[in-house]
């Protein structure tokens, strides 16, 4: 009977789940960059880190199988991992630092009842299942896999606050469906609450402090509640709780909950039948039945971080029947749609599943935390109605304001106003009067530098996205840059901080704030912020010819025998080599320190031409890590569009792939994903807060960016690329609107206008098109 179950459910595998044929979210494939290996990736940095669960664009709700607790593991799965302890209702996507979420971990069993998930080192202890891995399916809005152990078909889908399970059993006497209320990827939530409403229904909550580590093993600040309302189809004859008797004063950060000591306490929780309401420090419910071959049973969950009620009314107005495959057909609409916003033509079939899963990953965050009715917790931890904007969260701000926010004024001008009114509201509501750089679910998380918020806010005000009170944007801004910034100095020193990577920074988003008090008419705030954007010169050593480290007294600091190529001397996660070429509001300044633009030039080719040709992480162009990120674009800057040309298709060809391996690090929140649309498609900037966009060699034929019609004038604005292939990398001439176009750069104004900007190629170098100023 079992061996035919097997059979029946991995057959199934080949129909289930299978979406139409042509449609967008058929190229998606979730797997991309699904890793956290540091192994494969050759630094502790791993891969890209996202997760291939169920979710819908921009959703509240992610429901995806997790195969470790701990560890630099911020999405909670890898691919090579061979076992899952769980599918859990939230996570995080693409993060570079010890992760969070997690949370309401669901598994299907059967058998002896496991109160631990147990270890990937020991999948037979605990509750965690090794799985069939062909069986394993991720596509847009749906994930499906058969679990070895309990000979289980899990299936999930997700709403945008909702999620719902579908698990096909065996023919068993004491099968199923345990939740492990204390997860959460990195540690565990400090208290939870579980309590049996009816027959078929339970809700609670579960608190993060972080005194249970998560966002930065508790460095990030991360302290939030998790509130859920669950449903089964099948009723709650026989159900219980554990309890652990976690002690007084037990250290319950990530190494603490990893510890052999910890996950013995919770493998003798106590087992508590019946009990209809708890609140403890380690729980877990579970509800047990019998099944007969094939038998499908259903949970589905509402979640929310504002109330239980907020969790039923989610639930009940997205997923009110047990229809799974309409809540599935849904997801994939609401990927459609999504996805729609930029369509491309031409390119290969991998092409296309490397551009829309990319477009995919960009549309995870910043994810909306407000309800169905609109309320959401704020930084005072008080439910709040938002008024014109729906709440954002996870605004990975040092990643993604250089690719990720600019892509999001073009298709989604819309969530640019919500995140910029979500973080000025952040800030009233927790009293500080500075905008955060790393925001996590109401936490001013400190991570990374400089203040990236302040350039968010620029660029949308240059582009004329301003639903938000710009005074007060603009006096965050300011207070932004004068509590993080430069000083008196001019400069950030050693021991103040990373001094070159802040000093480059902080004179870039200085710039920010002059180029919005110019748009304001704040002559005086121009004049002073414009002055200290031309910080960077006072970091440059013109004896060594880069920029150097400086004490507090003024004085250089010895410079490292390898030089510019030195990781982590004066820089964050980079050399000096990497971080110096961010000066994006003045290239034509830093041109002149290096000697001119022929210097530059053949500098930037050298540094190009030493990269590994697979482009993982490098000390040279490093595009896994974010301060290149703008370095390809700069020869447009110099004279010299062909090498913008040629870098940027050899970085879409050689840094995306459509693999797990796809991706050369971290996908960070977006950013990485966000500069393969914009650079595939023909377009990038190298400073937000300019209008600036370059133009470089698309990946496809054609590119349609759909707009929007309350912020652009245009309904649609089209690159196309004649003769291109992949020999026809150059640009030889081009046309905008039927007219003929010499600059190498188009304006953010010309775009939204809509139009059609017709790129012809050719195999090599045209040394006239492009040229002019």
């Amino acid at each position: 009977m079992i061996k035919k179950h097997v059979l029946a459910v991995a057959a199934s595998f080949l129909i289930s789940g299978q979406l139409n044929a042509q449609t967008l979210a058929d190229y998606v494939n979730p797997f991309i960059g699904a890793s956290t290996s540091t192994a494969d990736a050759g630094v502790y940095h791993g891969l890209g880190k996202t997760f291939p669960g169920a979710t819908t664009p921009y959703g509240m709700v992610q429901v995806n199988p997790n195969t470790i607790t701990g560890g630099d593991n911020g999405s909670g799965y890898s691919y090579e991992h061979t076992s899952i302890e769980g599918f859990a209702f939230t996570q995080m996507s693409g993060i570079g630092w010890f992760g969070d979420l997690g949370n309401f971990l669901v598994m299907p069993t059967t058998g002896k009842l496991n109160t631990f998930s147990g270890q990937l080192s020991n999948p037979e202890l605990g509750y965690r299942s090794t799985y069939y891995k062909k069986s394993e399916k991720a596509t847009a809005g749906y994930y499906s896999v058969f679990l070895n152990k309990y000979k289980v078909k899990a299936e999930m889908t997700a709403a945008p606050h909702s999620g719902i399970m579908r698990f096909t059993f065996p023919e068993h006497q004491d099968a199923r469906i345990q939740i492990d209320l204390a997860r959460r990827v990195g540690g565990t939530s400090t208290l939870q609450y579980v309590k049996v409403v009816d027959d078929y229904t339970i809700q609670g909550w579960m608190k993060c402090t972080p005194d249970g580590g998560g966002w930065g093993n508790s460095d990030g600040n991360g302290d939030y509640t998790v509130y859920f309302y669950t449903k089964f189809n099948r009723p709650l004859t026989s159900y219980g709780v554990w309890s652990a008797n976690i002690p007084e004063g037990q250290n319950r950060k990530r190494e603490a909950i990893e510890s052999k000591e910890y996950q013995h306490l919770i493998s003798i929780a106590d087992v508590l039948p019946n009990v209809k309401e708890k609140e403890g420090k380690h729980l877990g419910f579970y509800t047990g039945f019998a099944t007969h071959a094939n038998e499908q049973v259903l949970l589905k969950t509402g979640i929310s971080f504002v109330s239980m009620d907020g969790a039923k009314n989610n639930l009940e107005a997205e997923i009110p029947d047990w229809d799974f495959d309409g809540v599935h057909k849904q997801a994939v609409k609401l990927w459609n749609d999504a996805l729609s916003k930029v369509t491309v033509t031409g390119g290969t079939k991998d092409q296309k599943t490397v551009f829309y899963t990319a477009l995919y990953h960009t549309m995870i965050d910043p994810r909306i935390v407000s309800d169905v009715d609109g309320h959401y917790n704020g930084g005072d931890n008080k439910p709040h109605k938002p008024n014109g904007f729906q709440k954002r969260t996870i605004f990975s701000g040092w990643d993604v304001f250089r690719s990720q926010m600019p892509l999001q004024t073009i298709i989604n001008p819309s969530l640019v106003n919500d995140m910029i009114n979500s973080l000025v509201t952040l800030g009233d509501e927790k009293g500080k009067n500075y905008l955060e750089r790393w925001e996590f679910l109401n936490s001013y998380s400190g991570c990374m530098l400089g203040n990236p918020a302040v350039s968010m806010i620029a660029d949308a005000y240059a582009k004329g996205i301003r639903n938000y009170d710009v005074k007060k944007a603009y006096d965050m801004s300011v207070n932004s840059v004068e509590k993080f910034g430069n000083g008196e100095k001019g400069y950030t020193a050693e021991g103040e901080g990373f001094g070159i990577a802040h000093t480059l920074e902080y004179a870039y988003t200085d710039w920010c704030v002059a180029a919005m008090a110019k748009a304001l008419g704040k002559t005086a705030d121009y004049e002073k912020y414009n002055k200290r954007g031309q910080a960077y010169h006072n970091i440059w050593d013109v004896e060594k010819a880069w920029f150097r480290v400086k004490d507090k007294a003024g004085n250089w600091t010895a410079w490292p025998d390898s030089g510019r190529l030195k990781q982590w001397y004066g820089c964050m996660e980079t050399n000096p080599l990497q971080q110096g070429w961010f000066v994006p509001h003045d290239v034509a300044g830093l041109a002149k320190l290096i000697g001119g633009n022929k210097k530059m030039i053949a500098d930037m080719n050298w540094m190009f031409n030493k990269t590994p040709d697979n482009m993982m992480w490098n000390d040279f162009y490093n595009h896994a890590n974010e301060p290149v990120h703008q370095v390809p674009f700069l020869f447009n800057r110099l004279g010299a569009p062909w090498d913008t040309q040629k870098w940027t298709r050899e970085i879409t060809r050689r840094a995306y792939k459509n693999s797990v391996e796809g991706l050369v690090g971290n996908e960070d929140v977006g950013q990485m994903s966000a500069w393969y649309v914009l650079a595939a498609s023909g377009i990038h900037p190298i400073c937000p807060g300019d209008t600036r966009q370059e133009i470089t060699s698309p990946s496809f034929d054609k590119t349609v960016y759909k707009l929007d019609k309350e912020y652009a004038k245009g309904e649609t604005f089209t690159i196309a690329a004649k003769n291109n292939s992949a020999k026809n990398v150059y640009i030889q001439s081009a046309r905008l609107n039927g007219k003929p176009y010499k600059k190498c750069y188009i304006d953010y104004s010309d775009i939204a206008a809509g139009g059609y900007l017709e790129l012809t190629m050719g195999p090599k170098p045209s040394k006239t098109w492009g040229v002019t100023k």
